[in-house]
C-alpha cells in the first residue's frame, strides 16, 4: 500500500492528535504513524512531530535508525516539523548541550529567566503555554489562506535562533522576538502545533498536503 503521509514515530510526543487532524485535512490520505526507517523513505510526504526534552528525543531518533531516513525526507520530499521536530533540525540545542541533526545552521536556546518580564512587569512563566499571534514573515505556500498574526498554540521551554535570517519564516513574541517557523525549499517547521490550533491549525496542515515545493 501507497504511504502518502508518514508521522515519524520516535516515542515523544501525541502522535495520535498530529495524525487524526492530518486524517481529518486529508481523508482520502494514508497517514501512517512509524518508526520504521524503510517507510518514512517510501512515503510521499513527511511529518516530524514531537514533544519532550531534546536529548531524549535524539536518543529515541537514533535508537530506532531513523536519522539517515529522516535526514533524506528532509532533503528530498514535503516535510513538516512540529514543536521538537522544528528544534531538532537545528545544529546544536542549549537544552542538555545537545548536539542536533544539523540541517539547519542555528542553536536552540532556553527562555532566558531574566528576560521574562511582561509589559506591566509580571513576572512570565517558562515553558511558554498558550495561544500566541504569528507574524508571517515570508510569503510562503503553507501560510495560504491564514490571516497574519492568527493566533497558534504553544508549549515550550525553547526556542530556535537561526544562523541565517533567510531561513526565518514566522516570528512570535513572549516577551521578546523570536523565530517560530523556518523554511528551505521542501522543508518547513513550526515551534507551535498546528494539530491544536483550530482553523489556523487545520489550514495549516490542509496547505502541506497539497504542497508541491520546487526542488533546491
Amino acid at each position: 500500500m501507497t504511504i502518502d503521509i508518514a508521522v515519524i514515530d520516535y516515542g515523544m510526543g501525541n502522535l495520535r492528535s498530529v495524525s487524526k487532524a492530518i486524517e481529518h485535512v486529508a481523508p482520502d490520505r494514508n497517514v501512517v504513524v512509524t518508526s520504521n526507517p524503510d517507510e518514512v523513505a517510501a512515503a510521499g510526504r513527511v511529518v516530524f512531530p514531537g514533544q519532550g526534552a531534546m536529548p531524549d528525543c535524539m536518543r529515541e531518533m537514533e535508537s530506532r535508525g531513523l536519522r539517515p531516513a529522516l535526514i533524506e525526507a528532509a532533503r528530498n520530499k514535503p516535510f513538516l516539523g512540529i514543536c521538537i521536530g522544528l528544534q531538532m533540525l537545528f545544529e546544536h540545542s542549549e537544552e542538555g548541550d545537545t548536539r542536533g541533526l544539523g540541517l539547519l545552521p542555528g542553536v536552540v536556546r532556553r527562555f532566558p529567566q531574566a528576560l521574562m518580564v511582561g509589559a506591566k512587569g509580571e513576572k512570565l512563566k517558562v515553558p511558554h503555554m498558550g495561544w500566541n499571534e504569528v507574524e508571517q514573515a515570508i510569503k510562503h505556500p503553507l501560510w495560504a489562506g491564514i490571516p497574519d498574526h492568527s493566533r497558534f498554540y504553544f508549549v515550550h521551554s525553547y526556542y530556535p535562533e537561526p544562523a541565517d535570517g533567510a531561513l526565518v519564516a514566522g516570528w512570535s513574541a513572549y516577551p521578546f522576538r523570536f523565530a517560530c517557523a523556518a523554511a528551505r525549499g521542501n522543508l518547513f517547521a513550526v515551534q507551535f502545533h498546528p494539530e491544536k490550533s483550530h482553523a489556523a491549525g487545520l489550514q495549516l496542515l490542509t496547505n502541506f498536503v497539497a504542497w508541491q515545493p520546487l526542488p533546491l
